[in-house]
């Protein structure tokens, strides 16, 4: 089956280097092309292949037209309707980190000009994409992600090693830097004992052994950690019967240092012993 994948988001999120793991894994990709082209494109190019499916990647973004992107969603319809597989990923990052990427790279944001500042473009960008971002099949936060984590969740989204297998990310995060924006389920574990308040341990993350032991001699750690296994044990089965191909599960903790990175690692080693495509992202430690 011919097989379109949209690749859209905010600018300095990722899309770019999306679209060339698309690339590597066999996709004809262009970016920035009006969605009104697409059906002619298509077309031309379903026409030029005899003997193999069409897999097209495309960027589209806020450099597009306003009214274009509006007609998106009737377009890409309008493609599942005459036999394509559509996929759309959309790219996003938390607004504190779209506005260090720009400073520390010093590129113009596209929306961005003499009387429009940084912070105002990247708000207006997120209003001019949400028609993009209400139908999207796969949306990825990539705050704190680095190249390679976002080239196995693309990966993992696109082509699965397996037919049937769902990819799992759990995700460590902070809650005083802001709830992450594609999680499925939010476990929050601030109630549990806070390895912050030991001076000796302050410093150190959920990796460091001292914080392991302390977490691990925690009743309530462990009752946590049994109870949070118990419930995604009994419903992952059921996201999987329902034909999803991914699912995000994030912890936080006040920091997303300590307790929720030790969480999301003992959650990531529990349920490898059943699923292939288990994935662990801190977020607050890659910043």
């Amino acid at each position: 089956m011919p097989r379109l994948v949209v690749v859209s988001g905010r600018s300095g999120s990722g899309k770019t280097s999306a679209l060339n793991i698309l690339e590597d894994v066999g996709f004809d990709c262009i970016d920035n092309l009006p969605p009104s082209l697409l059906p002619d494109l298509i077309k031309q190019l379903n026409s030029e292949r005899i003997n193999e499916d069409l897999r097209l990647a495309v960027g589209i973004d806020a450099r597009n037209l306003v009214g274009d992107l509006n007609k998106l969603p009737d377009i890409l319809a309008g493609l599942e309707a005459s036999g394509i597989e559509v996929s759309v990923i959309f790219l996003q990052a938390r607004r504190s980190d779209l506005i260090r990427r720009y400073s520390e790279t010093r590129r113009k944001h596209p929306l961005s000009n003499e009387t429009v500042s940084l912070p105002e473009a990247i708000d207006l960008e997120a209003k001019i994409l949400s028609p993009i971002l209400n139908i999207s099949d796969r949306n990825i936060d990539t705050s704190g992600l680095s190249l390679h984590q976002l080239r196995d969740l693309v990966k993992n989204t696109i082509v699965p090693n397996s037919p049937g297998h769902m990819a799992i990310l759990f995700e460590s995060f902070g809650f005083k830097k802001g709830l992450p924006d594609a999680s499925d389920f939010i476990f929050d574990v601030r109630c549990l004992p806070n390895p912050y308040w030991k001076q000796e341990l302050r410093s150190l993350t959920g990796y460091d052994e001292d914080v392991i032991e302390f977490l691990e001699s925690q009743v309530d750690v462990a009752a946590m950690l049994s109870d949070i296994i118990g419930f995604l044990t009994r419903w992952i089965p059921k996201f999987q019967a329902n034909n999803r191909s991914y699912l995000t599960i994030s912890i936080g903790c006040t920091g997303g240092q300590h307790r929720s990175v030790y969480i999301a690692n003992r959650l990531q080693e529990y349920f490898l012993k059943e699923h292939s495509l288990v994935q662990v992202v801190h977020k607050e430690l890659s910043v």
